[in-house]
């Protein structure tokens, strides 16, 4: 009779395939990155083998992490809540931000509130640093009108409506109202254009 399986080995390689396929990456490309076999990828990814710790440190440096990153041994649990009001905070000059998601390692999207005060705009001092390039950027506006600012082209949008678009492009919201703007922001890092 085989014995059970450990659900922490279980849940390792499904994790390396997410992580792999959030990254559009090949299993050759990501045992050309690892130095990891292509085979033996496929057979964690599977689950039909536990990699050791060396290969598993290999396979975590071919998808841009630590070990402890690949294996969540930095999370404290499964569900990570940020209560109302206790996100991280910053902006200046009319825009605030209160950043929804918590500063897990290895985290690939980010959610954040941004309100504009009226005639305020994004990416000023102290707003987020721009976006790593293949970022990719959903707005649902909460309330208000904005307009969308992207690559020389200007987007107008109403409370209740979202746009999505390549957040590396150069871009930022204003708010044309007389009201205050507030508008969610979710952005998906480095993943590549498909």
């Amino acid at each position: 009779m085989a014995a059970a399986a450990d659900p922490t080995v279980a849940a390792v390689g499904p994790r390396v395939r997410a992580l792999r396929e959030a990254m559009d990456l090949s299993l050759r490309e990501l045992a050309e990155r690892s130095g990891v076999s292509a085979p033996m990828l496929s057979q964690v990814e599977r689950g039909e083998t536990s990699p050791t710790l060396q290969v598993a440190s290999r396979i975590a440096h071919g998808l841009e992490l630590r070990l402890s990153q690949l294996l969540r041994l930095d999370e404290e649990g499964a569900v990570s809540i940020v209560r109302a009001g206790e996100g991280r905070r910053g902006g200046a000059g009319g825009h605030a931000y209160e950043v929804l998601t918590p500063p897990l390692p290895g985290l690939r999207a980010e959610v954040t509130r941004h309100t504009l005060a009226p005639g305020a705009v994004t990416g000023g001092p102290g707003d987020p640093p721009r976006h790593e390039p293949g970022s990719r950027e959903t707005a649902v506006i909460e309330r208000g009108a904005v307009s969308l600012h992207l690559d020389g082209v200007e987007h107008e949008l109403h409370t209740g409506d979202s746009v999505t678009f390549d957040a590396d492009l150069p871009h930022h919201f204003a708010n044309p109202g007389k009201e205050e703007a507030v508008l969610l922001a979710i952005v998906s890092a480095g993943l590549r254009r498909s």
